[in-house]
């Protein structure tokens, strides 16, 4: 954006008395522009307010071994199918994942025969979804040059342009990549790995001279070596069941577990003490009222045995006074 934007009139304002704004105005006359506000961030065709400068930093420097560590995980996760699937791609018609053709393919130049390709390979449900997704942008967007956004659909990577580029440039929602210049916005947009990929073969050989091998890799540098076919195979969950990889891997260490004793912050008498002053007198009084009524209860418990104990008493009496009282001689009858 220029510096001069909005800023390009000979305008001045008119100054206090005429009953306007003191916003800058066109000079001149015999126009419609002429009298009109200039500058200002509310009139037309004046400046914006707060515009993103020319010197902005768009670019950041990042290591490079950050972008090829970024690029390997991403190229990693193109080949989980739950990592995938989670990205949203429709890949389960695909007969496995990653997804390799042959080298043929390069040769294509023709839509109508990577679009046959697609519907053989059961990827071109991704490709609907992509179609069924571009919609108008909401906002300002769709008044700069972006007017429509879609879904992303399948990568294919291939190793020499023959053609293809040609034949998959049309169908929308697919991009293409050289195997030799891959672009991580691509591998993972947004930030989200996981991007279905299609590789050709030759592209897929590639990428172990292009990322190394066992031994750039500094795999014998652990004290283990695993075998080429190994780092070739693309079924993720053998290589890390494999005996040589769980033979260098590290034991499940458990972390110790430490008793922490559970203390309540508001039973502790200091605190209480900060929050509420008469903390202290309520928990005599409660200790005084509970020691009281232990008290009456122990009395009352006393007095009541005390009583069981002489009517007790006094049934035996009764009684030994009843045994020893001489029996009555009963009525003489006359």
């Amino acid at each position: 954006m220029s510096e001069k934007a909005g800023h390009q009139h000979s305008a001045e304002s008119w100054g206090t008395g005429r009953a306007v704004a003191r916003i800058p105005r066109v000079s001149g006359g015999g126009t419609s522009r002429s009298g009109q506000g200039a500058f200002g961030n509310m009139c037309r065709k004046g400046r914006m307010f707060a515009p993103t400068k020319i010197w902005r930093r768009w670019h950041r420097h990042i290591n490079q071994n950050q972008r090829r560590y970024a690029t390997a995980s991403a190229l990693a996760a193109s080949a989980l199918p739950a990592l995938v699937e989670a990205r949203g791609h429709r890949i389960s018609k695909l007969p496995q994942v990653p997804l390799v053709v042959d080298n043929s393919v390069e040769k294509f130049e023709k839509t109508k025969q990577a679009v046959a390709l697609l519907k053989a390979l059961g990827a071109f449900d991704d490709v609907e979804k992509s179609k069924a997704s571009h919609k108008v942008r909401p906002g300002v967007g769709k008044m700069r040059g972006r007017r429509h956004v879609s879904r992303h659909g399948p990568l294919v990577v291939f190793d020499k342009d023959d053609g293809i580029s040609q034949a998959f440039r049309n169908i929308p929602g697919v991009d293409l990549c050289s195997v030799h210049a891959l672009n991580l916005l691509q591998l993972a947009p947004g930030g989200h790995v996981g991007r279905f990929v299609i590789w050709t073969e030759g592209a897929f050989k590639a990428l172990d001279s292009i990322f190394g091998t066992s031994k750039t890799a500094g795999v014998e540098k652990h004290g283990y070596n695993l075998p080429h076919a190994i780092l070739s195979n693309a079924d993720i969950a053998r290589i890390i069941n494999s005996d040589e990889v769980q033979a260098a891997v590290k034991p499940i260490q458990t972390p110790a577990k430490v008793p922490r004793q559970k203390k309540n912050p508001l039973k502790n008498l200091n605190v209480l003490l900060k929050l509420n002053p008469y903390a202290k007198t309520e928990k005599r009084a409660a200790i005084l009222s509970e020691a009281r009524h232990r008290a009456r209860l122990a009395a009352s418990l006393s007095k009541r045995g005390v009583a069981k104990k002489d009517a007790k008493a006094g049934k035996g009496a009764k009684a030994g006074k009843a045994a020893a009282a001489p029996a009555k001689a009963a009525p003489k009858k006359k």
